[in-house]
């Protein structure tokens, strides 16, 4: 599918989703987490946020290759038929200083009870430069996205 056909649809269900599950590496063994997340309006980045003392920010110094799952089921047998997976690949990575504050006013948008949590100094505030999409729908079939540097 053509790319003005896939971001609309990537675009509107990232928006209707507040989380996701982030997959890192620890020993070359998936290491996986639920994770509050937001975009870029260029569906460049995804954003997230998670404490400096935890095994995903770890595995993140060590491997900053991630993949980060976001769907649209319900827990009902018609999601087979009906539900939408997005597998997002990419390369965690710290938000430089001077464009922290874009970055933070998009995830705030989208998690204002968050604020305390990110302003912590001990939470870092992380975003995944996207190198593809794989939209998964009807069970199995697969579109791919690829995102140019």
């Amino acid at each position: 599918m053509h790319s003005d056909t896939l971001n609309p649809r990537i675009d509107r269900l990232f928006k209707a989703q507040l989380q996701g599950v982030l997959a890192t590496q620890q020993q070359a063994q998936p290491y996986t987490s639920l994770m509050a997340f937001a975009h870029t309006p260029d569906l460049r980045y995804l954003i997230f946020a998670t404490l400096r003392d935890t095994q995903k920010h770890a595995n993140l110094l060590l491997n900053s290759a991630v993949s980060f799952l976001i769907d649209d089921r319900s827990n009902d047998p018609a999601d087979y038929q009906h539900a939408v997976a997005i597998s997002v690949c990419g390369c965690a990575q710290a938000i430089p200083d001077d464009e922290r504050a874009g970055f933070l006013a998009l995830f705030l948008a989208k998690h204002p009870t968050l604020v305390e949590f990110v302003s912590s100094p001990d939470c870092a505030l992380l975003r995944v430069a996207v190198s593809c999409y794989r939209v998964v729908s009807q069970f199995q079939a697969v579109e791919l996205l690829a995102i140019e540097p």
